[in-house]
């Protein structure tokens, strides 16, 4: 018997799904091991506990998986890629293909078939391919330029939510919570701590966002609508690039964001439908990790 290991390496987690050719013996969940976003030395003890965990609850050893796919924002660059590879070979002589999250998302919303992934995270990338294998992406240059509409944007507009509320005499109740979030005790205190280097956790500041929201604060909703509308439009950009007219490629949607808020998902979907009437939209977020095992078994 062969086993495949599929990896989503996310900024915030790392989640592993490993398999036979047809069914899936285990999952494990670790911290980030986004090279990128959190460095070798972290994304080694990541990767290394998440493998170490699936195979444990498989029975088996590293040693014994033919193939890994894993994908990860920015790890298919070839100095990343090789990065990767190389704290995967400290557990295990396996096969291993690195490609972008948006690859694994995609594979595993419409297989090797046309569609398009609306990915929200930790950071954010729309990313598309025809019937032809034409493929064209939209946002995802990284948080300091871009990734709108992801968890480290919200967390980082909250801030500035709360110190336009400030401005303008008004309220919020992101105020309080934010600073019970990051154990402050004054505003000035949370401007320092925005602005300083390296920058804070904002991503760790969306569930305050989310919080907030169902305590029907109006700035924290509004957050999480401007978030849909940023993502929205990515999408409608790859959509008019890959098929402006009917028949349209379906369109799916991963990540935190998605998955934990109905406002975003809600939001973004209607606003798709309205743009693009009789547009599939997949309402329920796809798992990318077995996208990721799906290639894995195809390595």
């Amino acid at each position: 018997m062969s086993f495949y290991l599929g990896i989503d390496g996310g900024g915030t987690k790392t989640r592993c799904a490993l398999g036979d050719e047809a069914s899936v013996l285990a999952s494990s969940v670790s911290g980030g091991s986004n090279v990128v976003r959190v460095g070798e030395a972290q994304a080694r003890e990541a990767l290394h506990a998440a493998v170490r965990e699936a195979c444990a609850d498989a029975k088996i050893s590293p040693e014994e998986i033919r193939a890994i796919c894993i994908g990860a924002a920015g790890a298919a660059r070839p100095e990343m890629a090789a990065m990767v590879r190389r704290i995967l070979a400290e557990l295990t002589p396996a096969t291993v293909e690195v490609v972008g999250d948006m690859v694994i998302a995609l594979e595993a919303a419409c297989g090797s078939g046309p569609g398009v992934i609306a990915i929200a995270g930790t950071g954010s990338i729309v990313h598309g391919r025809d019937a032809t294998g034409h493929t064209v992406r939209a946002g995802g240059w990284g948080f300091a330029i871009s990734d709108e509409g992801s968890g480290h944007w919200i967390g980082r507009r909250a801030v500035s939510a709360i110190l336009h509320a400030h401005d303008a005499e008004g309220t919020t109740l992101l105020r309080d919570m934010v600073l019970q979030a990051w154990s402050l005790a004054t505003l000035d205190q949370l401007v320092q701590k925005a602005n300083s280097f390296p920058p804070p956790e904002f991503p760790r500041l969306f569930p305050v966002v989310l919080r907030a929201a169902e305590q029907s604060d109006s700035v924290a909703r509004s957050l999480l609508v401007d978030a849909a509308h940023c993502l929205s439009d990515l999408t409608v950009a790859v959509i008019r690039r890959l098929a402006p007219q009917p028949p349209y490629v379906p369109v799916a949607m991963t990540g935190s964001v998605f998955r934990q808020s109905a406002v975003v998902r809600e939001v973004f979907y209607n606003t798709l439908q309205g743009t693009f009437p009789g547009l599939d939209v997949r309402p329920d977020p796809v798992v990318p990790v077995e996208g990721a095992l799906a290639r894995a078994r195809r390595v």
